[in-house]
């Protein structure tokens, strides 16, 4: 998906971070790496075979009581709340009520499908071409958020918007669709989708520790914060009939296996519900979407795995189910600008988890001046290279299109990034000559060469600044879903335009034109593309252009 490509530019953000990554060897110690003992943090369980391997928490439930974190903590779940609503409607089907292949109209007659037949199917996979609500500018952010809606009410935010689409040509998430399966839910049940959820998910599987978010009091729920400069502050209040059947959910990490085993141990639907529900959605040309009905069905270093991220204000989760090793991990985090992302902590407890604890790197020094060897142009393609710089006897690394980032020795000629599990080493010729770069992305077994072609890296002068007219970037404004529980948020602040990307640092977007912006940190451009309906589409730009628009 051509998306990928600003996904990977933001996602990269989040290893800039200069803290120790997990020495240690036990679920301990990759929690305790990731999270402090005296700010929000997360709890985690990890269940192999059936049996509870680890369950535990770090940090802080409310930090303005002192309560800390434990694994019986209720935190929101974000848009895992979508296997939940995607086994809702398979139990719907399973019981005569529907069929995933319904045109939504047989359901919901009033809803305008612009001429085009979408099916509960298309809802379920994020093929409908549906606009997602949450992308309309300054949506997310603003006032409109706070209010209290009826199912209704949140589907006439957005049922007048212009397709992206035709249903099937493409996979974007939305979180529209999700809104429209639980309104579908209500009508077929005659129940709301809040009571459904509860009587037919939460109380068959024991599930007494989940609940559809609102103002009732929930016993042991932990509160969500955002960093701020100095610290953190309360995350901004959530109307949790906004997120609907498509983020307001709220459960425990113990919960959360309960469900997992229910699932995939046949307590709730049919083997056949399942194995729909986990397989991939095809498009209708044929490509694969690597998604099924609520989640992700895709392989991390050549392991298939079932998964879901999610974000919501004040919160971030990540959930994953590896058939083949039978191991579920779910860690659910109370501060979704936390430098290190819920899915690294996971890997390396699911690394653990099949008995293969994944590499541990401790930073040495280098004699001084050895780190300039190393200096240079490394060419990965006739479009893409990685530029290796020296400043203050520190290494940096710069892929075209990416981030700089900081790179640590553990010995000589081999390097890795904090907080990532890419590493990389450099080969030398006959005279000992540095000559080209091994990447190990992701930890993978097979290197992604760059030869050396530069002993010097150009640097580019500053970029200028174009001036523009800062009530331009309320037009902007607004949360853009780049993949599930991974979004760009645009705000305004002054005379300034701020983007923050899910679990990282704000930086200021600059101005080159009236609609492109760039990063200092990254050489690459963001263009807003205003839509004839005041819409605004984002579209990823570096050497070759690459078109993200709209998510």
């Amino acid at each position: 998906m051509k998306k990928t490509c600003l996904c990977c530019v933001l996602l990269l953000l989040v290893v800039t971070a200069t803290s120790a990554s997990a020495d240690g060897d036990t679920y301990s110690d990759y929690l305790n790496a990731a999270y402090p003992a005296d700010g929000p943090g997360a709890a985690v369980i990890v269940v192999k075979d059936g049996e509870v391997l680890f369950a535990g928490a770090r940090g802080m439930a409310d930090l303005e009581l002192g309560v800390p974190l434990t694994p019986d903590h209720v935190f929101r779940l974000g848009s895992i709340t979508k296997q939940f609503t995607a086994a809702a409607i398979m139990l719907l089907e399973e019981r005569g009520k529907l069929t995933v292949g319904d045109p939504i109209t047989k359901h919901l007659p009033d809803y305008p499908t612009n001429g085009y037949e979408i099916t509960i199917e298309h809802l379920l996979t994020h093929t409908s071409g549906i606009f997602s609500y949450t992308s309309i500018p300054g949506y997310m952010v603003g006032n409109e958020i706070r209010a209290d809606l009826t199912t209704e009410e949140l589907v006439d935010v957005f049922d007048d918007l212009e397709m992206d689409f035709g249903p099937g040509e493409r996979w974007s998430y939305s979180n529209s669709g999700y809104v429209l399966l639980g309104a579908i839910i209500e009508k077929v049940s005659g129940q709301s989708y809040a009571d459904f959820i509860e009587e037919n998910i939460f109380e068959p599987l024991g599930m007494t520790n989940s609940h559809y978010g609102g103002s009732q009091l929930i016993p042991s729920r932990a509160s969500g914060y955002q960093a701020i400069e100095d610290g953190y502050t309360n995350a901004p209040f959530l109307s949790m009939t906004q997120p609907h059947a498509a983020g307001s959910l709220l459960s425990t990490v113990g919960d959360l296996a309960r469900w997992n085993a229910g699932l995939f141990g046949g307590e709730l639907l049919t083997d056949e519900s399942v194995a729909r529900m986990t397989t991939e959605f095809t498009l209708n040309d044929g490509e694969g979407t690597g998604y099924g009905y609520g989640l992700s069905v895709r392989e991390i270093d050549g392991t298939p795995v079932i998964d879901h991220g999610g974000g919501i204000h004040g919160f971030a989760t990540y959930a994953v189910w590896i058939p083949g090793a039978k191991t579920y991990i779910a860690l659910l985090c109370n501060n979704p600008d936390n430098l290190t992302g819920p899915d690294y902590v996971v890997r390396q407890m699911a690394a653990k988890a099949a008995g293969n604890p994944l590499p541990t790197r401790t930073a040495i020094d280098l004699d001084a001046g050895a780190l300039d060897e190393y200096v240079g142009v490394y060419t990965i393609s006739e479009t893409e290279s990685r530029n290796v710089t020296v400043e203050e006897d520190r290494l940096y690394t710069q892929r075209t299109g990416s981030v700089r980032m900081q790179a640590f020795a553990h010995a000589k000629d081999a390097f890795f990034y904090q907080r990532s599990f890419s590493h990389f080493t450099f080969e030398r010729d006959a005279e000992g000559r540095v000559t080209r770069m091994l990447m190990y992305q992701g930890g993978a077994e097979e290197a992604e060469v760059a030869e050396r072609t530069s002993d010097v890296v150009q640097t580019a002068d500053d970029r200028p600044v174009a001036t523009v007219s800062p009530e331009l970037y309320d037009l902007w404004a607004g949360t853009y879903e780049l993949q599930p529980g991974f979004n760009l948020t645009i705000t305004r602040e002054g005379d300034r335009l701020m983007s923050q990307a899910t679990g990282q640092q704000t930086i200021e977007l600059h101005p080159a034109s009236t609609t492109r912006y760039f990063i200092t940190e990254v050489e690459a451009e963001i263009e807003f593309v205003p839509g004839d309906d005041g819409r605004a589409c984002l579209l990823y730009t570096s050497d070759a252009a690459d078109e993200v628009s709209p998510v």
